[in-house]
């Protein structure tokens, strides 16, 4: 039987903090969370939307503000229990509930309107899959940093918070 608690340690350009997965609550996601961190994928990536009292969005960006091509979408697992409470990581998605690939953003607060509700569009919510257990205040560090417009987007940091190494930790 697998590990139900995995770490995963991401070193970034601010510091570095732990994240604890939750693999039995959330398999398919916490499995596909897991592959891109094998993979190296996340490294060289950055933040690339950060929300003061919000959330701190990553890992589909690199540095040249380039989008990474991804694995397949995954089933949204939003509907296991798990809610999108302060230092929660879930998966980010498009308007199609079941459309995360490796995105993921870390909560800065309770988000309950996140949360599953039914199963509609508007209803599935964001799949929470991990929590952070060390080095908050590195991931409330990002939400410091001053951000603008940038290729389309907004909540853009000034200067890159850049992922140098996702790993898993024992």
């Amino acid at each position: 039987m697998s590990n139900t608690h995995t770490k995963v340690k991401f070193t970034t350009s601010l510091g570095a903090f732990v994240i604890q997965l939750e693999d039995e609550k959330a398999p398919l996601s916490s499995a596909n969370f897991l592959t891109y961190v094998k993979q190296g994928f996340y490294n060289g990536t950055i933040f690339h939307r950060v929300i003061p009292g919000f959330m701190a969005q990553g890992g589909g960006f690199d540095t040249s503000f380039s989008q990474k091509t991804t694995n397949a979408q995954i089933k949204n697992e939003a509907d296991n229990g798990l809610k999108n409470k302060r230092g929660t990581l879930a998966m980010a998605r498009t308007s199609d509930p079941h459309s995360a690939t490796a995105q993921f953003f870390i909560n800065y607060k309770d988000n309950s309107f996140l949360d599953y509700s039914s199963p509609t569009p508007s209803g599935w919510g964001y799949a929470v899959f991990g929590e952070v257990v060390e080095g908050l205040d590195v991931v409330d560090s990002f939400a410091k940093q001053a951000t603008g417009n940038r290729g389309g987007h907004q909540d853009v940091p000034k200067t890159d918070i850049v992922i140098e190494k996702a790993e898993v930790v024992e």
